[in-house]
């Protein structure tokens, strides 16, 4: 029988030998914590301090502003500053909540309780509670994701621990040290839904990581471990989806609709603290990597430190780089500015010496029709033809080729020889036509 995977995709250089085996280390932060209202999909939290407030680690400093949002909580003791605007890692000034560390690191009283002890309603009510988004980068709201129309057609929980991203390896260092809490997360995660399996997806370059998790749960009956192909963009929604279950699903299309919930390895964790430990999110595994920096670690964040901490602890920077990413080199942020803080979806900051990108503009030559885009897209569609619809701002003929169905993956700009942004087009395109739909 084949390895699991999907059509299309790429190999990227890794990356992931850089900090792989380097244990997780926690950071306490030294200065300021800025901590932005929105670190999710859907609306910001409502601030529930005010400047001159003294707060406890864990407290809730932020409330849901809706149903698609959830609360945000303190990392450190200390005082609100106030409620200013910061940058964040996009690029945008947003709104945020400062707290001024006293570095005593008090906290609020924890409550504990039993799994079945808890209905599902209250499962659902203290992962809303506890703040708890996706955290491989989308930050949707996960109990919103948890509570779909009809649970009773959840037929498959999938836990992401693909972690296909070059260089990221938080996750893995999550799964070889704490594999426990993953499996406990899960089947918190498994009493909301009657007739679900679940499914731990791990990447074949990760064996250690499969021989532990298949051990923890070969005595549990509605668990297994998948084991696929490593391949980018395998941890991607879609793509883990069909490797996992055989099931597609479009850019219409929820994962629900096709009996389906996918979650990663963070945010089921996250899953298992807030609901059994009563622990809001409020911290994170964050990999510092690259060939610019000193000394590339794993280090676990409190939400709000500032990334120019981070990149001391990790030995600082080597003499000259070009290139800062927050997240993983395919679909991560370039960065202008080194002092951003850390949110619930902070995965990785990495650090080049040459920018590849920039680089590739300068031998950049007209497409030459050789197809090697459209054989690695998992998305299925014709990504140059697709970059020139989006270049003319042919909006209309952008949706008629199936614009939509781009997962904005980056596959079609990396193997093209001749270096050209589809992706970056056909991401623009994508975004005007979002636009629009909601005008309508």
């Amino acid at each position: 029988m084949g390895k699991l995977t999907f059509r299309g995709g790429i190999h990227p250089y890794e990356g992931k030998e850089l900090s792989k085996d380097h244990p997780i280390e926690k950071y306490l932060p030294k200065g300021d914590l800025v901590y932005p209202l929105s670190q999710h999909i859907g609306a910001p939290s409502v601030p529930c301090v005010k400047k001159g407030d003294s707060v406890l680690a864990g407290q809730k400093i932020a409330d849901a502003g809706g149903f698609v949002s959830v609360p945000l909580h303190a990392s450190v003791s200390g005082t609100v500053k106030g409620i200013e605007k910061h940058l964040n890692a996009t690029g945008s000034m947003v709104d945020c909540i400062v707290i001024e560390n006293d570095q005593q690191y008090q906290e609020v009283e924890y409550q504990e309780t039993r799994l079945e002890d808890l209905t599902k309603e209250e499962i659902l009510n203290r992962i809303k509670e506890g703040g708890v988004v996706g955290m491989g980068g989308a930050g949707f709201p996960t109990h919103v994701k948890l509570a779909p129309k009809d649970p009773s057609k959840i037929e498959y929980i999938l836990v992401n621990g693909a972690e296909c991203e070059p260089y990221i390896t938080s996750d893995y260092r999550r799964m070889i040290e704490e594999p426990d809490k993953v499996v406990k997360g899960l089947q918190v995660i498994l009493t909301l839904f009657d007739s679900a399996k679940g499914y731990i997806c791990i990447e074949d370059n990760k064996p250690d990581c499969i021989a532990k998790m298949k051990e923890l749960v070969k005595d549990i009956d509605r668990i297994e471990v998948k084991e696929v192909m490593t391949k980018y963009p395998q941890g991607g929604e879609r793509t883990l989806i069909y490797a996992a279950t055989g099931r597609e699903i479009n850019s219409g299309m929820l994962p629900a609709d096709v009996g389906c919930v996918v979650d990663n390895v963070e945010t089921v964790i996250s899953v298992y603290k807030a609901v059994i430990l009563g622990r809001p999110v409020n911290s994170r595994v964050v990999t510092m990597s690259g060939d610019g920096i000193k000394e590339p670690k794993n280090l676990l964040v409190l939400s709000g430190t500032d990334m120019s901490e981070l990149i001391d602890a990790a030995g600082g920077l080597k003499a000259k780089i070009a290139k800062a990413i927050s997240g993983g080199p395919m679909m991560g942020f370039a960065l202008y500015d080194l002092h951003v803080p850390c949110t619930k979806t902070t995965s990785a900051f990495l650090f080049l010496e040459h920018d590849a990108v920039s680089e590739a503009q300068e031998i950049q030559t007209a497409c030459i029709n050789c197809g090697r885009c459209v054989s690695v897209c998992p998305g299925h569609v014709l990504p140059a033809r697709l970059a020139k619809l989006a270049e003319r701002g042919d909006m209309a003929g952008f949706e008629a080729m199936d614009g939509m169905e781009c997962c904005e993956c980056g596959c079609c700009s990396y193997i093209c020889p001749a270096k050209r942004p589809l992706t970056q087009s056909i991401k623009s395109m994508r975004k005007m036509v979002l636009a629009s739909r909601r005008k309508k």
